[in-house]
This record gives C-alpha cells, sequence and structure tokens, in this order.
C-alpha cells in the first residue's frame, strides 16, 4: 500500500471525528456567544441559569465525541463508561457540603423568600442582606460586620424576612398591679406617637405573680429606619410613663430595697439641651446593604428599559429607530457596568476607600 493510500485511509477514518468535532466546537462557541457573550449586563443571577445550560451543553458535546471516535463498539461502551465513572467520581470526591449549598442556592433563588437589601433573622444572625452567591449568602449586621451564612443553613432554619412594605415595631414593659390599665393605655399609646408609628395598639401579653406585662407596638413604613424606631419608642415610653407619674418598677424591687410607701422610683425631670439632627445609624450599619440594594434597583430599572426598548425597536423605522438603537447601546453598557459593581469586593467599597 503506497503512502498516499495510507493517507487517505487515515483521512477516511478520522474524517467523521474531525467534522464532528469541528461541528461541537462550533456549536458551543455559538451558544456561548448566545447565552453569555451577547448580553454582558446581565447579572450573576440570571448569566447562572445560562451557564448551567453551557455546562450540559459541554457535557452532551463531549459525549458525542466519544460516540464519533473510530473505535469498536466494545471500546466506545467502555469510553463512555469511563467517562460516566469520572463524572461519579468528581461528584462523590467533591464535598456533600458544596453540593448541599450549591442545592440550596438555586432552592433560594426559585423560592426568591428575600432579596437584597432585606432585613432578614436566620437563629442568632440578624442583618441586612448584601450579596447573595449560589452557595453563600452575606449579611451586614447591626456592628456594620459582615457574616457569610451557607446556603445549606439558611434552607434548615426557618428564615424571618422583614418585608419591605412595613413592619411592627414594639417594646414590652412590666408594671405593678397597683397600677390601673386604663393609666397604662393612653401613656403607652402616646409613646408610640412620638416614635411615628402608625395605627399604635396595646396588648396585655402575661398576667404574672407581681407584674403585668404590656406590649406597645404599630406600624412602621419604612423599614430602614427599624432600629432606630425601636430605640426611641423605648425612650418615649420611659418618658411618657415617668410624666404620667408611672414608675417601671416590679413590687419585687420595692419590697428589696425596703422603700417606704410614699417613695416612688421616678428620676426628677432634666431640662436637655436642643439636640441637632443627627444622622440615621443604619446608613453606617447597613451601608454596604444600602448600597448593593440601589445598585440592584438601578439594575433592574435598566433591564426594564432595555426590554421596553427591544420591543419598540421591532417596530421602529428610519431615525426613530437609529434613535432608540444609540439609547439601547447605552442602556446595555450601564446595565453591565451595574451588574459588575452589584457584586465587587468590600474592599472596592467607597465607604473603605
Amino acid at each position: 500500500m503506497s503512502l498516499l493510500d495510507s493517507t487517505l485511509n487515515l483521512i477516511r477514518t478520522f474524517l467523521p471525528l474531525l467534522l464532528v468535532l469541528a461541528a461541537v466546537v462550533g456549536l458551543l462557541w455559538a451558544s456561548h456567544w448566545l447565552l453569555l457573550r451577547r448580553h454582558p449586563e446581565l447579572g450573576p443571577e440570571q448569566r447562572l441559569p445560562r451557564q448551567l445550560i453551557l455546562l450540559l451543553l459541554v457535557g452532551c458535546g463531549v459525549a458525542v465525541i466519544v460516540l464519533a471516535l473510530p473505535v469498536t463498539s466494545t471500546v466506545r461502551d467502555q469510553l463512555l463508561s469511563l467517562l460516566g465513572l469520572i463524572v461519579t467520581a468528581v461528584i462523590a470526591l467533591s464535598s456533600t457540603t458544596f453540593v448541599a449549598n450549591a442545592m440550596a442556592g438555586l432552592m433560594l433563588r426559585s423560592t426568591r423568600n428575600f432579596h437584597t437589601g432585606d432585613f432578614i433573622r436566620v437563629g442568632d444572625q440578624f442583618g441586612r442582606v448584601t450579596e447573595r452567591g449560589l452557595l453563600h449568602t452575606e449579611i451586614q449586621t447591626e456592628h456594620r460586620e459582615l457574616t457569610t451564612l451557607p446556603n445549606l443553613y439558611l434552607i434548615q432554619q426557618p428564615v424571618t424576612v422583614v418585608r419591605s412594605s412595613g413592619t411592627i415595631v414594639s417594646v414590652s414593659v412590666s408594671l405593678g398591679y397597683d397600677i390601673h390599665h386604663a393609666r397604662i393605655e393612653p401613656l403607652l399609646l402616646e409613646a408610640a406617637r412620638r416614635a411615628e408609628l402608625e395605627e399604635p395598639f396595646v396588648r396585655y401579653m402575661e398576667l404574672g405573680n407581681f407584674a403585668i406585662t404590656y406590649r406597645i407596638a404599630g406600624f412602621l413604613p419604612d423599614v430602614k429606619s427599624l432600629l432606630t424606631v425601636r430605640s426611641n419608642l423605648a425612650k418615649h415610653v420611659l418618658e411618657t410613663l415617668h410624666e404620667g407619674n408611672v414608675e417601671i418598677v416590679s413590687p419585687n424591687f420595692m419590697n428589696l430595697r425596703q422603700l417606704r410607701h410614699e417613695e416612688q422610683m421616678i428620676p426628677p425631670p432634666v431640662e436637655e439641651p436642643p439636640q441637632e439632627e443627627q444622622p440615621r445609624p443604619e446608613e453606617r450599619m447597613f451601608d454596604k446593604a444600602e448600597q448593593a440594594e440601589r445598585v440592584e434597583r438601578e439594575y433592574r430599572s435598566r433591564l426594564a428599559e432595555i426590554e421596553q426598548m427591544e420591543k419598540r425597536l421591532e417596530t421602529a423605522e428610519g431615525e426613530d429607530r437609529e434613535r432608540l438603537e444609540k439609547a439601547l447601546a447605552e442602556r446595555k453598557k450601564q446595565a453591565a457596568e451595574l451588574a459588575t459593581a452589584a457584586h465587587q469586593n468590600d474592599a472596592d467599597d467607597p465607604v473603605n476607600q
């Protein structure tokens, strides 16, 4: 057999494999361009399902290439078995916690029970969500600390979410039976009004052996000032009860101190100096959460504008079409910048610069 015949036989043998390889590479490149490269404005949450689809396509492409190898069916079956064994080994050798956190992350994204910027409480942790990843969720506590919570932990524990549309703020106080409740209710309601709570109400929580436990509560529409309003409500409860000549002390405390009946544990009034208006402490406590919420809100707004422009572009003509194309390109650029800014490292935080 001549060299030319050997070359032709080799080409005929490997030509199907080369064609399949070229087709698979071309399809994967086109899929990557269609799913990811042509949409730089997509954030990580929107890119994740596209990346999973691309990963699935890569796996299918590898299987097709193995099927196209110029080998016997027995060898081909062995290669497919080996490929399946490798995939199984990778999953088995990977940490089960890693896989569980990834699955939990997908579940949290599908349920969407909280978003960036929301107040959440999980176990002993309380703070505002700054980042939602596939494996973890980051919250910023009231001490301005960043706490990373594994997504598996969020699935296994009850998650309390403060609704962005408003929440109930309350304070409890115990007072003796010697004070009639008709005196207490107006004072507590006045404290709630001073704290600028809407629709305040008083609840009787417990009739104890020595005291009655009251709870004053009201609706707070602006949850971003949650901690400040809680503190102000406790302060105003203290002030209104003292102004109403009601001492906040249990009978047990009076008996132990052996106070005379006419003595009351109410400090004398103090003339407080005028105080300058101070910024909300939440602005410093949850600065990263505030920034993340603002960026995500602007990002969603840009996506909505892009969707509307793309619909208008389908019927636009002439100069109107050119103007829309320029505006659409600008919106996509802005969305891509916001998607990048939403997931910057905390070292790039403007507060730390």
